[in-house]
């Protein structure tokens, strides 16, 4: 049992067991291999003694208090030095202590000088027991406590040589938000082996630390977590781009009394986005010219075929229609971006009148990703040219409406022609561009075409799966 020597509660009960016994001695002792070890007393200088001289190593070994009243005329006490020497040992009484494991440890005892041959009362025996138990409470918790410290320092060694390791930078701060730890590659980032200069004010770049002290700011608000991309400063000067990240340690509803934080080094990934944004960029544009070349070809070419303009005049419009729904494959540089309203105002506003009335685009939005893009601007070139040749966008008192709302994992486009005449009617009865338009519907995104006429209008439905128009890949 290791446990501390002058223990205050030791040592207070030892010196009430001196005043229960009335007594001028009292120990409480620890009986090693090779000697007996005093963790308090009273009555004695001496801090240890041999072994074989110990009378607690017989004590331990008994279950109930032994009672020596005259060490004198005991024959195993006769002869020994504690006895026949300067200390002069007569009377003895020890209680032993146990572990809960069962094995002996050493004794709670009273000594006296003189004999005592009434021993003790049966009083002082029963509280000399109650002592007893009271040392070996103390006794264990101090073990428990020890090795609940042992335990916690192995853990904490633990975290820190896994922090060394980790491919990040770690680092931890007091409640105040001072770093009071850094592991090894944060220290050598920053060139400095003093946590103080750590200071991420200064090694954030100006650009970016409003957003990172904004972070910290609702962090510490609000007791949660925080998250920030920001250039932050090597011991070279050089700015490298990095993922920041602190969450609070909290004990209940209390407010943080630390937090651990993290850098991720970003700064390959990053430049490597940068260089394929521009790849993708300098690639659009090339198909972009690609589109305008193949427009002028077919514009050029037709002209030496009258009979065959205006099938020259529709494809030169479906190329532009192509164009146009590129921009939202891969939206770069002011475009209205990836919505669906933004692409139907592109591909209409050509069939919009000087007042802009003729079509008007309502309802929800909903975002559009880059694999749903080329087959929705086809569907909605196609019933918008259909509409120019044959019906609403053909007639000056005609006029087309694309309402779009969305529940749960359907969106409905609703395309609504009114002003349709008798002929229009007998005009758009579905043909070869419609039945495209519905495989288009159907095959690549999700969802099922419906047209119907009612009196004077053509109403399309197109019930899309979401999940298909707002796929990247």
């Amino acid at each position: 049992m290791d446990a501390v020597e002058d223990d205050p509660e030791l040592t207070r009960i030892v010196e009430f067991a001196a005043q229960l016994c009335e007594v001028p001695v009292s120990l409480v002792t620890v009986v090693e291999e090779q000697r007996q070890r005093f963790l308090a007393r009273t009555g004695i200088e001496t801090r240890e003694t041999p072994r074989p001289t110990s009378f607690c190593a017989h004590a331990m070994l008994e279950r109930e208090p032994m009672v020596v009243p005259d060490a004198t005329q005991d024959p195993r006490f006769t002869e020994n030095p504690l006895v026949t020497g300067e200390m002069g040992i007569r009377f003895y009484a020890g209680a032993p202590l146990i572990s809960s494991e069962g094995t002996p440890l050493g004794a709670l005892c009273v000594i006296d000088f003189e004999p005592r041959p009434e021993g003790l009362t049966e009083f002082q025996q029963e509280g000399l027991s109650v002592l007893a138990d009271a040392v070996m409470r103390r006794l264990t918790f101090e073990r428990q406590a020890r090795a609940a410290d042992a335990h916690l320092s192995r853990s904490e060694q633990r975290v820190r040589q896994l922090a060394e390791h980790l491919p990040v930078y770690a680092w931890a701060a007091d409640a105040a938000g001072d770093i009071d730890y850094a592991n090894q590659p944060l220290l050598e980032f920053c060139g400095t082996s003093d946590l103080a200069a750590i200071d991420f004010a200064k090694l954030v770049h100006p650009d970016n630390l409003e957003e990172v002290q904004n972070a910290r700011r609702i962090s510490r608000e609000t007791s949660s977590r925080w998250e920030a991309r920001a250039q932050v400063m090597r011991h070279d000067g050089i700015y490298r781009w990095m993922i920041l990240r602190a969450w609070p340690v909290t004990i209940g509803d209390e407010p943080p009394e630390a937090w651990f934080g993290a850098a991720v080094d970003i700064d390959d990934l990053h430049r490597l986005s940068d260089s394929r944004d521009l790849l993708a960029r300098e690639l659009s544009h090339r198909i972009k010219n690609i589109f305008a070349v193949v427009s002028g070809l077919i514009s050029v070419r037709s002209r030496a075929w009258p009979q065959a303009k205006e099938f020259a005049n529709e494809l030169q419009s479906t190329i532009r229609a192509l164009g146009r729904a590129h921009d939202y494959v891969r939206p770069f540089e002011g475009r209205k971006g990836s919505s669906l309203h933004g692409l139907l105002e592109d591909l209409l506003e050509p069939y919009r009148d000087a007042q802009g009335g003729k079509v008007s685009v309502l309802g929800d939005d909903c975002t559009i990703g880059e694999k749903a893009a080329t087959p929705l601007a086809l569907i909605f070139h196609e019933l918008a040219t259909n509409s120019a040749k044959y019906g609403a966008l053909g007639d000056a008192a005609g006029s087309v409406s694309i309402a779009i709302s969305h529940n749960g994992d359907t969106i409905t486009a609703d395309w609504l022609e009114q002003g349709l005449s008798p002929s229009d009617r007998d005009s758009t009865e579905e043909g070869f561009g419609s039945r495209l338009l519905r495989m288009a519907v159907e095959g690549q995104l999700g969802g099922k075409f419906e047209r119907r006429f009612e009196d004077d209008a053509l109403h399309v439905t197109l019930t899309l799966s979401r999940t298909a128009v707002e796929a990247s890949d």
